[in-house]
């Protein structure tokens, strides 16, 4: 999950990272209040999830706090690389001697965490890598290890940054390190990370991922997601414990485990070329259960879609066996009445599949056609969307 500036910013001040004082508002008249009460001259930042804000005249500096109004009424509702601009946050603008870069990410292609470090900030990374190689210090990092203060020093050296601010850089350094870790970071970086005249060292922006496997150890994450630009469907999928994607097609999967769900996907695209073109419409995984709970769940995110015009139900019976399965469907059916009115084609297989398929054949719902195989209820699935 990726933050905006201010919600990094947050972070960073649970950590004691430094940074400047400020706060996020969606007005241009509460930007102005903020301003009046920091009593100070401030930064009026646009809070997109992309670069180039500055570049873009998302980023200016309000020496007023009437300054700070006209400002954040030409931000607001800014378009930045396809990103309106919803929010702003409100900074106190500090004096810069020098920008500098840090950032700390998962190496997955080295299997390992990096440390990145430039006295080159203030400009893209990528352009620094490839016009100042040099100048950017490219640092592994030890899982087990970590970084003490001493580790962070030898960073701050080797990203070239001047002798006299290596101390307090080193500290600010550490400390974006604990966030890094104790709140499950992917990605943790910070351009500029300034000096001031006064030799301080502040990250007065910030970039965080944070890595949604590690979600149930961090509660309070939860209120970082960005609910206004997340697809209803997978919000409420979300809510419900259900692994689901929104694509762009016009049959609807459920399928219990993601391998059979990926290989679901792709059986359904290869038959609906037959089929007017029709194509998946969503990746959802029930998992190893499928009580008439969860059956229902997943069947009334997928009903919802406008684009679906047909479910397929894939399922193989293992752990679950398919008279579970297929009890669940009908009980699910009941539990939608109405809302379920799009055909479902499904296909069981596994423990206990003759029963499973009696179950579904005497309920003898109108909306349900049983399939021996994957490749005929995928091939049904997409006649029936393209219908």
């Amino acid at each position: 999950m990726d933050l905006f500036e201010y919600q990094a910013k947050e972070l960073f001040v649970k950590h004691g990272v430094p940074s400047s004082e400020g706060r996020v508002t969606d007005t241009a008249e509460d930007a102005r209040a903020i301003a009046a009460e920091i009593g100070k001259p401030v930064m009026i930042k646009s809070q997109v999830k992309a670069g180039g804000r500055g570049k873009a005249g998302g980023v200016k500096y309000a020496a007023t706090p009437d300054d700070a109004l006209t400002h954040a009424n030409n931000i607001l509702g800014l378009d930045i690389k396809g990103h309106i601009t919803k929010k702003v946050l409100v900074a106190e603008a500090k004096d810069i001697a020098e920008e500098y870069y840090i950032s700390f990410l998962l190496d997955r292609t080295n299997r390992t965490y990096l440390a990145m470090c430039s006295v080159e900030g203030g400009m893209e990374i990528e352009e620094v890598a490839a016009t100042k190689p040099d100048r950017l210090a490219k640092v592994p990092v030890d899982a087990v290890k970590g970084v003490d203060l001493a580790f962070a020093r030898s960073i701050a050296e080797q990203g070239h940054l001047p002798a006299e601010v290596l101390d307090a850089a080193a500290v600010t350094i550490q400390k974006l390190w604990e966030v890094f870790v104790a709140e499950d970071a992917t990605l943790v970086e910070v351009n500029p990370l300034v000096r001031t005249p006064q030799d301080e060292i502040l990250a007065l922006d910030g970039k965080v991922t944070l890595d949604e496997n590690a979600e149930f150890r961090h509660a309070d994450h939860a209120e970082f997601a960005d609910k206004d630009a997340t697809d209803p469907l997978e919000l409420k999928a979300k809510e419900n414990d259900l692994n689901y994607v929104k694509l762009d097609g016009a049959v609807g999967i459920i399928g219990n485990g993601a391998g059979l769900v990926m290989s679901t996907l792709d059986v359904v695209a290869y038959a609906g070329e037959k089929h007017s073109g029709v194509k998946p419409a969503n990746f959802l995984d029930i998992g190893g259960g499928a009580s008439a709970e969860v059956m229902a769940n997943g069947l009334d995110v997928i009903l919802n879609d406008s684009q679906v015009k047909s479910v397929f139900v894939n399922v193989f019976g293992g752990i679950t066996a398919c008279d579970a399965v297929a009890n669940g469907i009908v009980k699910a059916l009941e539990i939608l009445g109405d809302e379920a009115n799009k055909p479902l084609v499904v296909r069981l297989d596994g423990n206990r599949v003759e029963e499973g398929r009696k179950i579904l054949a005497e309920a003898a719902h109108p909306l349900v056609t049983l399939a021996q195989t994957m490749d005929e209820g995928a091939d049904k699935a997409a006649e029936l969307a393209a219908r």
